[in-house]
Order: C-alpha cells, then structure tokens, then sequence
C-alpha cells in the first residue's frame, strides 16, 4: 500500500501525521478524545471503515469475497458474521484488509487536504503496524494496557468470551510489540494520569516540528 503520487508530492507541505494505535480493549478512543479536546484533528479509521458497506461496489465486493451468507434479508451485511470468518480465517482477514484499507487510506488523504492548517493530525487505527500504516506517517503513539485488564475490560463491554477475545487477539501484535516500537506510549491504567500523558506527548509533538 502506498499513497498517491499527488500526495506524496505535497508532503512538505502537509501536517506531521501521527498514528495511534493499541490493542482492543486499551482505552484508544478515551486517549483520541483527550487530543480531540485539544484541537487535534483526527480521523478515525474504523468509523471511515463503516461507511463503506453502504457503497454499492464495495458491497459487490464483498459478495465476490464473502458469497450471499454474509447479507441480510433486508440487502445488509451482517458484520457479525464477516467477524466469525476472518477472526477464524487468516487468509480471510487478509483479503478484506486489503479490501477496506487502501480505500481508508485514500479517505484519509482527503482529510488531510481539508486540515491543512493544522500542526499534525492524528490517524486512529488498532492495526497500524499489522498493516503497515505505520511506515506511512511520522509518529507513532501506542495505548498500552496489559491483556488481563483488556480481557477484564472487553468481557464487560463486548459481553464476549475469553475464546473469543482471543482469537481477536491473536490476529494483531502483543501490546508489547507495539509499545517497543512506538515514538510515544500513554499508560492506560485507571488513576493513571491520563491527560498529563496525553498532554506530555502533544507538545513533544509540537517541539519536534520544524
């Protein structure tokens, strides 16, 4: 995956970019919402994700993918069952990655051009390193937590099974892996100060732009 000509042409001129990533169940979208408070544009990739399954030729391509068992009555698409499949089905999960991700990465690119007077924006996504987003941005910051506290904290939510969760799980990079190779990591533990770190981490990013 790479990004277009016409944007790589424009770089000097964009906003630094800078990924967050993390585990699921490490408290991304709170940690997202403390640099939103704080006039950080971000975009949010699973959100832009979500858009594309009411795209008729996305859709097409998703029948191609996944057949007629994954549509509703009503001409929906059943994400439940998609999940069944390519949590369970590496080849799978691949093919609808390369399915969703260049197109949100093109989105992406259009948010960028309409942000152009801020000093970085931030790119939201759980797999920026497993897809490879990581080497298309500047920075990159991870939302850590250990995995009894986001099994803790999913069972809750998610009202899913250990099982489940695990083979969720097993289809990203430990958390581990991804805090090593971060620029930037937020310690996402209750009566952790939250918003310090964030704080922290936004003007190491401010004094690191030219």
């Amino acid at each position: 995956m790479s990004s277009s000509s016409e944007f790589e042409q424009g770089l000097d001129q964009r906003p630094l970019l800078v990924a967050l990533t993390g585990g699921i169940g490490c408290g991304k979208t709170t940690v997202l919402e403390a640099f939103r408070k704080m006039g950080v544009p971000c975009f949010v990739a699973d959100q832009e994700a979500s858009k594309f399954y009411s795209e008729t030729d996305f859709l097409a391509q998703i029948e191609s993918l996944f057949g007629d068992s994954v549509f509703m009555a009503d001409g929906g698409v059943d994400k439940r069952a998609i999940a069944q499949i390519v949590f369970n089905d590496k080849t799978m999960l691949n093919k609808l990655n390369a399915l969703v991700h260049p197109r949100v990465w093109q989105r992406f690119e259009y948010f960028v051009a309409s942000h152009l007077d801020a000093k970085y924006i931030i790119f939201e996504s759980a797999i920026a390193y497993e897809y490879g987003f990581d080497r298309l941005v500047d920075k990159v910051v991870c939302v850590y937590l250990d995995q009894e506290e986001r099994f803790r904290r999913l069972e809750l939510r998610d009202h899913a099974s250990r099982e489940q969760l695990a083979a969720r799980m097993r289809n990203q990079l430990s958390a581990e892996d991804k805090m090593s190779r971060a620029d930037y990591v937020v310690l996402n533990y209750e009566g952790n100060p939250r918003q310090r770190q964030v704080s922290y981490i936004h003007q190491q990013i401010l004094d690191s732009i030219i």
